[in-house]
Order: C-alpha cells, then structure tokens, then sequence
C-alpha cells in the first residue's frame, strides 16, 4: 500500500455514542475548469447528507495548506480519519 504524500481526499468522523455523535468531515482539492482550484468541504451526521461549502484558490499548493490546516484543526477536536467516503 502506498500513502500520498500530499493527499488530496481525505474523510475523518468523530463517534461517541454517549453523547450521540455521529458526525463526519470530508475534504477534497479539486481543479477547475477555468485554471484555478477548489476545496470542497462536506460535514454532517454519519448516514445523512451533509452540507457543503467550495473555497476557491489561484494555486493548488495554498488549497493544500488549507486543507491540511482544517484537517489539524478537526483532528484538535477529536476527528479521526477514516478509510470510507
């Protein structure tokens, strides 16, 4: 199995059943059709649709950061990544 250096898809949750959370975080580095990149990001409870948001920027290293930045900040939260999607 070989890992990403940089991956560009990532899924984490976050369960405890004793306080009922049942939740999920994904995020994803996409390139447009016009040059520039998106990172979409999807949250909601596990099982459900969730709500989505695209940022969009001019390079795909800053869409990287951003995704690697909010991943630290939800894993700081008690997120943990996951294999499904």
């Amino acid at each position: 199995m070989q890992f990403d250096l940089f991956p560009t898809d990532l899924h984490l949750t976050c369960i405890d059943p004793a306080h009922n959370k049942w939740r999920f975080y994904a995020l994803s580095v996409q390139p447009t059709l016009f040059g520039d990149w998106v990172l979409v990001r999807e949250w909601g409870r596990i099982g459900r649709s969730g709500r989505r948001r695209h940022d969009h920027y001019q390079h795909a290293g800053t869409a990287l950061d951003a995704l690697h930045e909010l991943a630290r900040q939800k894993r700081r939260r008690g997120y943990k990544a996951s294999r499904a999607v």
